[in-house]
């Protein structure tokens, strides 16, 4: 990017402002992806077509990039709070606004606008790519992935859904496929889990979701994976506040542990999170879902976005 000094580490470039400074920072891939990262804020950027366009693409999301987690911190007490879908936003930042729109459609159950913040940022800064020029492009944000395809194209994304096994990313057949391209609206993938990088209510291993924008996707996988849940005393749950102190989740008790559970109680869970997938569906509000535990997979939606392995 221009204006930044580079240094060569563990085989990308790294981009930095001086030696001292904890600010946003930015490094080139292989296979020509991007990589920003800012606090919490970790992107990985590919895009595809005339060399130029996207270099400018990168430039101008690069500018925006380092503004956004400022934004987010100057309003994070209220994106901290429960949204009361009787009153209006009262968010100022655009991508704060867009997390508080993301999960007002899921204010029926308790939820914060920081239901969606990866998504809202990839959203964020997927709109650079939408230019003529660029073919298409995915911003990705720890899992939740903004889209650009213009007319004709098409992206595939793998799900693996067994996380357990060390293999499973790098062996084709081991792999879940969905299936986007132009043709239909879907912008939008998102994952959600206890295991995850996000506390969750449930005991879902992952819960992805293809939504019209990422926001909105990574808002209805977190509504999903809480309702793949079960009451049983093998689960271990804590209260978020004893694993963070500044939750948003407060004392609600999340999944840190589920060990092997009978078969019963797995469909049992799967049960609960396919009928809430089916609701949000019925309503609109997701393309499709494929809901994970312990090794069963359920599919909600759309078959044609959903591949089987080759």
């Amino acid at each position: 990017m221009p204006g930044q000094h580079c240094r060569r580490r563990r085989g990308a470039t790294r981009c930095v402002r001086s030696a001292n400074d904890v600010g946003p920072v930015c490094g080139r891939l292989d296979q020509g992806r991007i990589h920003f990262q800012h606090g919490p804020i970790d992107l990985v950027i590919f895009a595809l077509g005339e060399s130029a366009v996207i270099e400018e693409a990168h430039a101008k999301a690069w500018a925006r990039f380092g503004q956004i987690l400022p934004e987010l911190v100057a309003e994070l007490p209220d994106l901290r709070q429960a949204i009361d879908p009787r009153v209006q936003c009262g968010m100022v930042g655009p991508v704060a606004r867009r997390m508080w729109s993301a999960c007002r459609p899921f204010a029926r159950d308790f939820i914060t606008p920081m239901a969606a913040v990866a998504g809202s940022v990839s959203d964020e800064i997927v709109d650079f790519y939408r230019t003529a020029g660029v073919r298409r492009a995915a911003i990705n944000n720890g899992g939740d992935i903004a889209l650009h395809l213009e007319a004709g194209e098409r992206m595939r994304i793998a799900v693996v859904p067994d996380i357990s096994d060390p293999h499973a990313a790098h062996d084709p057949g081991k792999r879940l496929h969905l299936n986007i391209d132009a043709a239909n609206p879907v912008r939008g993938v998102a994952t959600s889990g206890w295991p995850g990088r996000s506390f969750s209510l449930g005991i879902a291993d992952s819960v992805t979701i293809l939504a019209l924008t990422a926001a909105q996707a990574d808002a209805a996988a977190t509504a999903v994976a809480n309702a793949v849940n079960v009451d049983h005393p093998l689960v271990v749950r804590r209260p978020a506040r004893e694993l963070q102190p500044d939750s948003d989740l407060g004392d609600r008790l999340v999944t840190v542990a589920v060990p092997a559970l009978p078969e019963t109680v797995v469909h049992d869970a799967l049960d609960a999170g396919e009928a809430k997938a089916r609701e949000l569906l019925d309503a609109n509000l997701i393309a499709a879902a494929v809901l994970v535990c312990q090794g069963r997979v359920r599919m909600v939606g759309r078959s044609a976005f959903i591949l089987q392995p080759p």
